[in-house]
């Protein structure tokens, strides 16, 4: 198994779009993901919270295909990633919180540990980091 992630994607507004869903079908469809579970968690303009499985939305139900190789999974999110999702939330936004299989690295991960090898360090860097890395790079060579 390839490394797992688990994304809150916040959003305004209560519901999202097939356009944000179709990337990621995209991605599993391609093999670079696999949808392990989903929720969709909505904070309501008087605070409520509320969440359901990405797959009982029809219009986003649409824009997944099925995963062939999918075998039925208990839910591995509930009532407590939801709600500390929600205390994320704005009132009238909503969450797609996503725990997706990194597919691609599988192979990588594979050998590493064939290899008695071990990831020591993970550390995300967001992309206006590397860009600003860039930049200055960019302007010291000027």
């Amino acid at each position: 198994m390839g490394p797992v992630e688990f994304l809150v994607l916040a959003f305004p507004g209560e519901q999202v779009g097939t356009d944000v869903v179709a990337p990621l079908n995209a991605l599993r469809r391609a093999g670079g993901v696999r949808l392990i579970d989903s929720l969709l968690v909505t904070k309501a303009a008087d605070g409520t919270v509320s969440a359901s499985e990405l797959t009982d939305q029809e219009e986003l139900k649409a824009a997944l295909d099925p995963d062939p190789d999918a075998t039925p999974e208990t839910s591995l999110m509930g009532e407590e990633d939801a709600a500390e999702a929600g205390e994320l939330l704005e009132p009238g936004s909503c969450a797609l919180l996503l725990l997706v299989e990194h597919v691609w690295a599988a192979e990588a991960v594979a050998a590493f540990r064939e290899a008695n090898g071990r990831v020591a360090a993970s550390v995300r860097i967001p992309p206006e980091h590397v860009a600003e890395a860039r930049q200055a790079l960019v302007n010291t060579e000027r």
